[in-house]
């Protein structure tokens, strides 16, 4: 038994406060949208200029013009806004996104974050990456444990190419729930039908227990 990706965007929801500004990563974060306490208002920004997203369009509200940075279709809200890129970059660069959710392919145990490519693969870029770990408050990862070839994805060092060092605050994985602080790695929650044993045995990075 582990976590689904619904089950950890739930509990990724789960850390949005009243009044953050928040951007998610493309993939799975996007999902975490649907999951936002009923009693907690949020602001989604875009990197590609828009501010006040709303939910993923039905087929009849599908307007092609209007799309994320990961060029989904969503739609807007009473309140949303339009700008430029560069203005969009001066919120994330000038400190003003409260929690950045992303995707991962590696994360070490201090908190490096490798998440914008695999060498060898062709990629059209690091995007925004780059600006919103060094620019957000609080960064959140969401991944599986481990890789699709069964390797960790949570290790000691990165080998991948790094977005950021230092960056990452809190790892969920299908496998359960890491904070890291003080270059510590801490283990606070296990998923559903996970043990504490076989954590251990799928993860290559140091880890403190901390279960409560």
């Amino acid at each position: 038994m582990a976590w689904s990706h619904e089950d950890m965007c739930k509990r990724a929801a789960r850390e949005l406060k009243h009044g953050y500004y928040v951007n998610l990563g493309i993939g799975i974060p996007t999902q975490v949208a649907n999951y936002v306490p009923s009693d907690v208002h949020i602001t989604l920004q875009s990197e590609n200029g828009m501010l006040g997203m709303g939910p993923f369009p039905t087929a009849a509200e599908i307007d092609p013009d209007l799309i994320n940075a990961g060029k989904q279709t969503i739609t807007a809200l009473p309140y949303s806004s339009y700008f430029d890129s560069a203005t969009s970059f001066a919120m994330i660069r000038g400190g003003h996104i409260d929690l950045a959710i992303l995707g991962a392919l590696q994360v070490s145990q201090k908190g490096d974050l490798a998440n914008w490519m695999v060498p060898g693969k062709m990629v059209k870029g690091m995007g925004g990456a780059m600006d919103l770990v060094a620019g957000v408050k609080q960064v959140v990862v969401i991944m599986d444990h481990n890789a699709k070839d069964g390797s960790a994805k949570l290790v000691k060092e990165c080998s991948l190419p790094l977005t950021g060092t230092r960056v990452v605050d809190m790892v969920i994985t299908t496998s359960g729930v890491f904070t890291i602080e003080d270059d510590k790695l801490t283990l606070i929650e296990l998923a559903a039908g996970v043990t504490l044993d076989e954590v251990k045995a799928t993860t290559e990075a140091d880890f403190i227990v901390g279960l409560k």
